[in-house]
């Protein structure tokens, strides 16, 4: 048994104990601090329990423990969009003191919902234009938080899709504006793709698997095509699918996390998903100890990885280049 199970078995049993003076469980309860964290994932997918752990982890290291001093609420929208305004006011409705918001939907929902609690997000790529903040120094409301990616990353996915697929003419940026800035990334990739001479098709995916495989199928009809999977829970939820069909049509891919790569997608480049959860949980215990989120600005990532998975690229004809192997930080063979 883990301790933090121990922990709240034994208070459990205490409390329900009859020797247990129920006036000194009443105020313990009172002082426990409460954290609310909102979710468009499923509890149960493994990226997003090792984030949410590294989250935990960073609270404890900052002196909150779980039961002891501080209380965590938990809502996961299981990869459904309809979820996020009831869940909201699930968490709203028990007055916590602080909530983490994951994504850009979720904090557009956590932010009409209510102008008071304060909110740290993290997986937001454009907190200005989603209206979260007034600038990224001085935030100025009730959020503040992570940027998940900067806009000249952009330019660096379509690079390595250049280089390792020279051919390379058009590419599809995959991703539901409805849970992500689609526009966003397509403005900011718009001068690398003329550098490189790709076209750029908007690809907008929903959240099911047929309109998926549509998408990506129309888009393989037509020749030296490519991938570009933004951000997003809809197609890291579908991650299983995308990879399918990327290796079916051929498509080199490229992809936001190393998940993707891990269950077989060609290649990634982006944040170290733990570091940012990490990064937001400092701000959460800043703001339990009195910090303003109008005060705390906008923090960027630090942390950067490229992943390449050798075995994908000779499935579907392709030679790794040696520039980039050299730059990869893990090579999954």
């Amino acid at each position: 048994m883990k301790r933090r199970e121990f922990i709240a078995l034994c208070g459990g049993a205490f409390a329900a104990s009859p020797l247990w003076p129920r006036a000194v469980a009443a105020q313990q309860s009172e002082h426990l601090r409460r954290i609310g964290v909102l979710s468009p994932s499923a509890a149960d997918d493994p990226d997003t329990k090792e984030r949410l752990q590294a989250f935990q982890q960073e609270l404890e290291r900052l002196g909150w423990s779980e039961g002891h001093n501080v209380h965590v609420d938990y809502r996961f929208a299981e990869g459904n969009s309809v979820q996020f305004v009831p869940l909201a006011q699930q968490l709203i409705a028990l007055q916590p003191e602080v909530i983490l918001a994951q994504g850009t939907q979720v904090a557009v929902t956590l932010q009409q919902q209510t102008r008071a609690i304060p909110i740290v997000f993290n997986n937001v790529s454009d907190p200005i234009g989603s209206g979260f903040v007034a600038n990224l120094a001085h935030p100025g409301g009730n959020l503040t938080g992570v940027l998940l990616y900067e806009a000249g990353i952009t330019g660096k996915w379509l690079a390595m899709l250049k280089e390792i697929a020279p051919h390379l003419i058009r590419v599809a940026v995959v991703g539901n504006p409805k849970t992500v800035p689609l526009d966003y990334f397509l403005r900011a990739a718009a001068g690398a793709a003329t550098s490189l001479a790709v076209e750029l098709v908007p690809t907008p995916i929903e959240n099911a698997d047929a309109d998926i495989a549509r998408a990506i199928e129309a888009f393989a009809a037509v020749p030296n095509g490519g991938l570009l999977v933004v951000p997003d829970p809809t197609p890291t939820t579908h991650r299983g699918l995308i990879i399918t069909l990327a290796a079916r049509y051929h498509l080199p891919a490229v992809y936001p996390f190393r998940l993707f790569v891990a269950d077989g997608g060609l290649m990634s480049y982006g944040t170290d998903s733990n570091d940012v959860f990490r990064l937001a949980a400092s701000y959460v215990d800043r703001i339990l100890r009195g910090a303003k989120p109008a005060d705390l600005p906008v923090q960027a990532p630090t942390k950067y990885e490229t992943v390449v998975n050798i075995k994908t690229a000779k499935s579907i004809g392709l030679d790794v280049p040696s520039s980039l192997l050299v730059r990869a930080d893990e090579v999954i063979e």
